[in-house]
């Protein structure tokens, strides 16, 4: 049977299926609070990214624990929602989003530290994570069925871009995201993928359109309808989450397709 890891993002801050009582996971990077559970016969651990009350903005969320945590109770792979303004027209808002590539040149921490593992010079297992596909393809797969059995709705594609928070960006940054190919945006993201990549850990991430950003000539989302449509995260993707879930085989695997990590010399 699989192990599954779980990261949400903001509205969402329980899944069913991992119903346990919280509990703290020590790890080098700090403590992390987890619930665990089955589903299917499947093992699923939950990170409430932002805190059960969002307690934590996009700058104090801890992503190296948070990873470590998931990598050392042994997850197989993780799925990671997160809450996005859109930079397209043409993608719904309200409906989940499958992104295929990303958009991070900082690649950077909250706290603005390098987002990597490798932070000791002669640790063996350092090396350069190369990413073939950022968002594990398999993964996308499995999760595109599952938003079709559930009836969610679906919108395959896109460039996810990773902006420092917890600001929103200004029309200009907007333009540049654009510009770079991005599709839509969020503050939490590109930390997990990279480190999940760094780990040989399978990660795939559903995108959930909120609202239109500015400075790009989109339909204005006003506060009442991002207010909705934010509430309807947990419900719409949670739906999502529940049919993949119910749907793993058994004997179900993760191919690691994200990339690899190159070793220098010297290394493991």
């Amino acid at each position: 049977m699989a192990h599954v890891g779980l990261i949400t993002g903001s509205g969402f801050y329980v899944q069913s299926g991992a119903a346990t009582a919280p509990r703290t996971v020590a790890t080098p990077f700090g403590p992390v609070t987890v619930a665990e559970g089955r589903v299917n016969g499947h093992t699923v651990t939950h990170i409430a990214r932002h805190g059960a009350a969002h307690e934590r903005l996009s700058n104090h969320v801890a992503h190296r624990a948070n990873i470590w945590a998931l990598h050392e109770l042994g997850v197989d792979a993780i799925v990671a929602s997160t809450a996005v303004g859109l930079l397209v027209a043409d993608t719904p808002l309200g409906v989940p989003i499958l992104f295929v590539d990303m958009y991070f040149p900082s690649n950077r921490l909250a706290d603005g530290g390098l987002a990597t593992f490798f932070v000791t010079p002669g640790d063996p297992r350092r090396g350069h994570w190369i990413p073939q596909a950022p968002f594990s393809p398999a993964l996308r797969g499995m999760l595109e069925g599952a938003a079709r059995r559930a009836g969610t709705g679906v919108a395959a594609g896109g460039c996810y871009a990773h902006a420092d928070g917890p600001r929103f960006n200004t029309a200009a940054e907007h333009r540049a995201l654009g510009a770079a190919g991005a599709t839509a945006v969020s503050q939490t993201c590109g930390p997990e993928a990279v480190l999940a990549g760094e780990l040989g850990i399978p990660y795939a991430l559903v995108g959930f359109g909120v609202n239109h950003v500015g400075g790009l000539g989109l339909p204005y989302t006003d506060d009442a309808r991002m207010a909705d449509l934010l509430a309807g995260h947990a419900t719409v993707v949670g739906r999502l989450i529940e049919a993949f879930l119910a749907g793993l085989p058994a004997d179900a695997t993760f191919p690691l397709d994200t990339g690899s990590v190159f070793r220098v010399a010297g290394g493991a």
